[in-house]
């Protein structure tokens, strides 16, 4: 820490700095509007639960060795929901909102057996994912009103990592297999209703589609096998937050 340093630079925070710009831009775009309530909470956090559905698709997969007919689907999963939303105006929030990563199961689609090994439905690997969105929301009705729907868009960004093959994956590649699933950013909106308990009190229910796409790899014995899935999300989220 250098000698010039004062306290208020001493005491800054990535909390802190992200605050000052979304005040920043708020004054900015909606100048008038943010001036004309300050009573009204400026962010909200909130804790609930994804329920992720996926309507999964993806050309059949291509390499060496590789029958034709040959494809993938993926398991529904549940994952905690965690957001940060800024008010903006009174018609406009930010929010940013992630999950804790969940584990993807995914099962072979095609012929029941390779051979003598059992393929169809049957788990051949697994990935966790991050996947963080960031959504700008127009909100109807006075703010002051206890319901009020909302829609919104944005930006999704999907990591996966832990990226494994199972022992049925291993054997129906031929043997030890390292997958790989390249990440994803594409476009998210999202429509919803918020219900207004108290002044801090509040809850939400909504649905959301965003476009995640990903290219997949298998590598067995130097045999690499590759398809691009369409994950095509649809997630549902109830949540409580809390406003101040």
């Amino acid at each position: 820490m250098g000698p010039n340093m004062t306290s208020r630079q001493r005491l800054a925070t990535p909390g802190s700095v992200l605050s000052v710009l979304l005040a920043a831009m708020a004054s900015i775009l909606f100048p008038a509007a943010v001036r004309a309530d300050d009573s009204v909470p400026a962010n909200t956090v909130r804790v609930g639960e994804y329920f992720v559905r996926y309507s999964a698709s993806a050309p059949d997969l291509q390499g060496p060795f590789t029958p034709p007919g040959i494809n993938l689907s993926v398991d529904h999963v549940n994952t905690p929901y965690f957001a940060y939303l800024r008010r903006l105006a009174p018609a406009w929030e930010l929010e940013f909102a992630f999950g804790v990563p969940p584990t993807t199961h995914t099962r072979g689609v095609g012929p029941a057996y390779l051979g003598s090994i059992p393929f169809n439905g049957q788990e051949v690997a697994t990935a966790k994912w991050f996947s963080p969105t960031l959504l700008l929301e127009y909100k109807f009705r006075d703010e002051h009103e206890k319901f009020r729907p909302y829609v919104g868009v944005g930006v999704n960004y999907t990591h996966f990592y832990e990226r494994n093959s199972t022992a049925a994956g291993n054997a129906a590649n031929g043997g030890p297999t390292v997958t790989d699933l390249s990440n994803s950013i594409g476009p998210a909106a999202t429509a919803g209703l918020s219900y207004k308990f108290t002044d801090h009190i509040n809850a939400i229910a909504s649905y959301s589609i965003a476009q995640v796409d990903s290219n997949y790899r298998s590598i067995t014995a130097g045999v690499v096998r590759s398809t691009t899935i369409h994950f095509n999300p649809e997630t549902f989220v109830v949540a409580v937050g809390y406003s101040f």
